[in-house]
Formats: structure tokens, C-alpha cells, sequence
């Protein structure tokens, strides 16, 4: 019987680099209604393919880009692809989500998945047009920074495509490279690296086809009120589609002034407050089906970028490279931003790496003469301008610091871990026990705030976290929040959708704000599908995703050690210090009760992952990890690529 699927085109794209081959092949049912989409169907693979010792740069890691079911239909905010890998910055799940036009693209050319494999023998890009797929010559891309490969790959192809490539941090084989979506947005946590690793330079993609669904008339009746939601809630159309995640500068706790200093937010300097953003402003843009707005369009007034544009300034590129950094004026953090997006890095890890080298020669851990004769003071931005280039293209002692958070402490010795934020691989500063510190310590692709923590925190959502936990849709204890939002989170980057840019409920899940929790995507999932969702087969999705990640994780052996609260040394050492540490293992220990995980290891049981249809997890789980996870295997520094054109 031929089964027709809606929602899905149940087709995924397997590339294997060494064999230079290019295939289409089903994904079956049961596999995407379990998994979804995005996040939940490149986290089966990954755990499936990848060797529980691959190195992350050798040829048997993966790489896999999928958008969602409800990408390239009716429903707004839903221009999303999950680049999933095993993070060369952490040796852990290191996946990323970026926006624009590919992820629609790519939905529309029959696709629900690509999965990369193997390396070339060459630069190699992927070109796909509709049913047509091919591995193209790259070798004239190999040196270009993304900027100058997207316009080229657009000239070739054409201007109606979406391109995803890596700059030359990730030919380059810097641990926290980004792979770049249409320019400016940021698919992070290593997965540049990896592409740089199979010598794949791009993927460039037409689609033009129908997502077929299954009742049209009924999502575009539910697509209509939430795309309404967003064009006539005060906040969205006044905060939201104006200042975009700029309104965290004056909302939020934007960052830790000179890697040290929690600043609060009327003690942001006003030249780099929300609404002093708004001078440099020339337009504001959205990924595809999006009415929010969210991000800008601007241009740099000064010095020798000045008339250079840019877009999508975030919250995030002015904590991390910024005010972390000490760098507290506008224009050399404009200037960063678009060097972080033609290269392709991430601006989190490298603001993090900035921060930390500048805090090791503020105490004199790092001399002059480690760092390659430059002044690493605070308040000196050409400096840090500089080590952004001989980062990305592994000058000196740029090459240390492209080791990521992890790699660069070890190389660099002398107790610099100490002055290190990283959670398996990643760093958001330093807490005290609560739903932060919780939520950085469980984050499954390391420390993150996009994971669920500032939906469990609930700063952006106005009067609707409270209602949700009051009519009891959300747990009202911290640990049952966070698992709470963790799975909301996974869920949604299973489905193609946008999270928000301000970190909202109401972006997370559609038409949370009329039909909570679940109820109202459940309708949307069974319009789109045909299949029959109800609340709990999304709960459990979330659910199962998010285990599965922990079990992925735990296979290259991590543990309960590796979910830690960061403490620096003159806390650490103390009786508050270590009153602290129990009261996050209490909390931790709560969680993994919770989550259905061993309070002593932090492993998944078995009976959780089977509850969840997971027992081939489970199998692989009992056979033990391979090692005791330390982070990533580092390679000698002379042993990387180096080189290429600055940006």
C-alpha cells in the first residue's frame, strides 16, 4: 500500500564525502513521529552513526541539517534548521539553530534531512535543486569568508537560494566555528569545524515545491491567529519588532563587565543601552514567515569598517563582546560582530575566550610576551580586533585561543581552568545555586541559556508564566520548571520553529497565550501531519529528545562530576563556597530523579528510556562509555590548517 505522508516528504539526503556520493532515502513513519524533526531527528542519527570515541574532527563524526514538519507551511516563525554534530569544543552533542531563507529552501526541495558523512579529498560544495543533488568543485571558494561565498554561490545558482558555508574559521578548524545561514545567522557550537574537517565549504539549495498538508484549511485558520498574536500584542509589535533582543540591555542581567562584574541593567553605560542601538540603525529584517522583525539592519559610522553594513546585532554579541570584554563602545563591537559573521564563529564562545584570555593578563597569568606582544588591557578594543583575526586564521597565540574553553585553559596551564566559566564546553558566567546554575549544569550541548533556562526563569512572558503555572501547566518548583521548559525548548527546535528573540513562551509554542500547554500545536501538528497529536504525544516527544541527548552524552562519558556549578577560587575555597556545592547537588539530585536518570551516575536508566522507546539506547548505555569524558582529544597546534585572507 502506498502510504502519502503530509507535513513530512519522509526524504533524506545522505552524503558521503569520501565516497562522493549523493542518495535519497526514507525515513520512515515511525521515526519522524517519534523524533519530529529538527533537533529530535539529527540526535537519532548522531547516536545511531557516530562512534562513542569518534574524534570530532575525524571523518567518522556526522553532520546533519534539518528543518521541521511545520517548516515552508502556513505557520509563521518557522524558517529553522538544526545543524547537529558532536562539538569539537566539547566532545559532546554540539548542535546549533539558524533562520532565513534556507531552512525554507531546503524544506521546499523535498527534504526533511541532510546527513553528512565521511571527508573529501578536496573543497567540495553541495549544490541541490529540487529533486537534483550534487557535490560541486569548492576549490575557489576554499579562502573566502562567508560573505563573499554566499554572493558568489547566488551569482552561480542564482539569487532566489539559500546557502549555508563556513568562513575561514572553520576551513581553519577553530573548535567553536559556526556554520553561517544567508550571512548573519549563526548555526554554533563547533559545527564550522566540522564542515571544515570533510572539506564541505557550503551547502546551497533551491526548493520551490508545496509541503504537502494534510488539512490545509485548518492550519491556516490556526497559522492566522498566531500570526495575528505577533502583529497586534503590544510587545511584540512595540518592544519585539523594534529594538529586538536589544530590550535585554535594559531588562536583563546583560553580562559580567571585565569577566568579573554581574552588571545590572541600569548599570549599562548608555552608549550601549537598548535605545542607543536605535542611531545605527538603517532597517530591520526577519527569517522567512516571520512578522516579528526582530533583528536589525546597521551600519558602522567609523574607523576604517565605516560604511560597512551589518545585521542581526544581538543582546548576545554585545554581552559577549562587549561589555565581557570591557569593551563598552559601540562601534568596535559592530565591527566584531560582522568579523565573528564572515569568518564564522560564534560570538558566545569567542566573547568567552576574549574575556578570558584579557581577565589571565589583567592578573598576570598571561605576560606580553604569551600573547604575541599585544596589550590585552580591558578597555583596549584594537587589540581585541586584532586577536579576532589571528584567531579565526590560527596566528600565534590566536591559535591557542581557537582551542575553545576547554582546549585553551589546558594549553595555557598555570591555573587558568580556574578563571574558566565552561560547563562541558561552554560558558554563561558564573551562579549561585538556582534555576541558572541548574540550567547550565544539565544543558545537554553545554552551559546555554536557549536549553530552557530563560523560559524556566520566565522574564519574558509577562502574566502568561504565572497563569501557566497557576492553572498547573508548568510545575511551580524550580527543578520542575526547568525540566518543564527543557522539553518545551527541544520540542521546539524539532518542529522548525523560532524561539524568539527575546526567549518567549509564546514564540516556543504555538498558541501557548489560547490553548496551553500543548493543546493548541497539537491541533496545528494534526492540520499539518494528519496524524493524530494529542498534548501528551508532544509532552513525550520533548521528553524523549531530551533524554536521548543526555544518553548520547553519556556513551562518551559523561557524568553526574560533569554537571557542575561554577565557582571561582576565592569562592570556591570557602564555607559558603562549599554550602553552595550542596545545595546544587541537592537540586541536581532532584533533577535527575526527575528526569529519569541515576542520582549517583547522572546516566538515564533503563526504565526511563524504555518508557520513552528508547531501548536501543538503553542497550548501548549498559555496554559502558568508551572513556571518562575530559572534553575534546586536542591536537598539537602545528597540526592545524592556518592561513587564508582577513576578513
Amino acid at each position: 500500500m502506498i502510504y502519502k505522508m503530509y507535513g513530512w516528504f519522509d526524504c533524506r539526503l545522505r552524503v558521503d564525502l569520501t565516497a562522493g556520493s549523493v542518495q535519497r532515502e526514507n525515513i520512515g513513519d515511525q521515526v519522524l513521529r517519534a523524533f519530529i524533526g529538527g533537533r529530535g531527528l539529527n540526535d537519532w542519527v548522531l547516536f545511531q552513526e557516530v562512534p562513542a570515541d569518534a574524534d570530532p574532527l575525524a571523518p567518522e563524526n556526522v553532520i546533519c541539517f534539518a528543518p521541521g514538519p511545520l517548516t515552508g507551511t502556513a505557520v509563521p516563525m518557522n524558517s529553522r534548521c538544526e545543524v547537529s554534530t558532536i562539538g569539537p569544543h566539547s566532545n559532546i552533542l554540539g548542535d546549533g539553530n539558524g533562520g532565513n531563507i534556507f531552512p525554507y529552501r531546503l524544506k521546499c526541495s523535498g527534504l526533511d534531512q541532510i546527513v553528512v558523512t565521511g571527508s573529501s579529498e578536496r573543497p567540495v560544495y553541495l549544490w541541490i535543486d529540487n529533486d537534483e543533488a550534487e557535490l560541486c568543485d569548492a576549490s575557489a571558494l576554499w579562502g573566502m569568508n562567508t560573505w563573499e561565498t554566499t554572493d558568489v554561490l547566488k551569482k552561480v545558482h542564482g539569487s532566489d537560494i539559500g546557502v549555508a558555508c563556513i568562513g575561514q574559521a572553520g576551513e581553519n578548524l577553530v573548535r567553536f566555528a559556526s556554520v553561517i545561514l544567508d550571512k548573519h545567522s549563526s548555526a554554533a557550537r563547533g559545527a564550522g569545524a566540522v564542515m571544515g574537517s570533510k572539506q564541505l565549504k557550503a551547502i546551497a539549495v533551491r526548493g520551490g515545491k508545496s509541503v504537502p498538508v494534510a488539512h490545509e484549511g485548518e492550519l491556516k485558520l490556526l497559522a492566522g491567529e498566531d500570526r495575528r498574536y505577533f502583529l497586534t500584542n503590544p510587545f511584540q509589535k512595540e518592544t519585539v519588532s523594534r529594538v529586538g533582543t536589544h530590550h535585554g540591555l535594559g531588562n536583563w542581567f546583560p553580562g559580567w563587565r571585565n569577566n568579573t562584574k554581574y552588571l545590572s541593567s541600569d548599570e549599562v553605560p548608555q552608549q550601549i543601552h537598548t535605545e542607543a542601538w536605535t542611531k545605527f540603525q538603517t532597517g530591520r529584517t526577519a527569517c522567512h514567515t516571520c512578522p516579528s522583525f526582530c533583528k536589525d539592519v546597521y551600519t558602522i559610522p567609523e574607523g576604517p569598517y565605516a560604511g560597512e553594513t551589518g545585521s542581526a546585532m544581538e543582546y548576545e554579541g554585545i554581552h559577549c563582546l562587549g561589555i565581557n570584554c570591557g569593551v563598552e563602545e559601540p562601534t568596535p563591537i559592530m565591527v566584531m560582530q560582522n568579523l565573528a559573521d564572515k569568518y564564522g564563529m560564534c560570538v558566545i564562545p569567542l566573547g568567552n575566550n576574549l574575556a578570558f584570555a584579557k581577565d589571565l593578563f589583567a592578573r598576570g597569568i598571561l605576560s606580553p610576551e604569551d600573547v604575541d606582544g599585544l596589550d590585552l588591557s580591558w578597555d583596549n578594543q584594537e587589540a581585541q580586533i586584532e586577536l579576532i583575526h589571528r584567531i579565526a586564521l590560527r596566528k600565534g597565540f590566536g591559535s591557542i585561543l581557537a582551542e575553545g574553553e576547554i582546549g585553551a585553559a589546558r594549553l595555557i596551564g598555570r591555573g587558568s581552568a580556574d578563571y574558566s566559566d565552561q560547563v562541558k564546553g561552554t560558558g554563561r558566567g558564573h551562579f549561585p545555586p538556582g534555576i541558572f546554575a541548574l540550567a547550565h549544569a544539565t544543558s545537554t550541548r553545554g552551559a546555554d541559556h536557549l536549553r530552557g533556562r530563560s523560559w524556566a526563569f520566565g522574564e519574558n512572558d509577562g502574566d502568561l508564566f504565572s497563569q501557566l503555572i497557576e492553572q498547573g501547566f508548568i510545575p511551580s518548583d524550580d527543578v520542575g520548571k526547568l525540566l518543564a521548559s527543557e522539553e518545551a525548548c527541544a520540542l521546539n527546535d524539532c518542529l522548525g520553529r523560532c524561539k524568539g528573540s527575546v526567549n518567549a513562551w509564546v514564540n516556543a509554542i504555538p498558541l501557548v497565550w489560547k490553548h496551553p500547554l500543548y493543546k493548541g500545536l497539537a491541533k496545528m501538528m494534526t492540520a499539518a501531519t494528519g496524524v493524530s497529536f494529542n498534548e501528551n504525544d508532544l509532552t513525550l516527544a520533548g521528553r524523549r529528545v531530551y533524554l536521548l541527548e543526555m544518553a548520547l552524552n553519556a556513551r562518551r562519558g559523561v557524568t553526574r562530576t560533569s554537571d557542575r556549578v561554577v565557582q571561582r577560587p576565592e569562592l570556591r575555597d570557602t564555607p559558603e563556597g562549599e554550602q553552595q556545592r550542596r545545595q546544587h547537588e541537592e537540586m541536581l539530585t532532584e533533577y535527575y530523579r526527575r528526569r529519569g536518570c541515576d542520582p549517583v551516575t547522572g546516566v538515564p536508566t533503563r526504565s526511563a528510556l524504555e518508557g520513552l522507546d528508547l531501548g536501543e539506547a538503553a542497550d548501548a548505555l549498559e555496554a559502558g562509555p568508551v572513556r571518562t569524558w575530559d572534553g575534546p582529544p586536542l591536537w598539537p597546534v602545528s597540526a592545524y590548517p592556518n592561513g587564508q585572507t582577513r576578513a
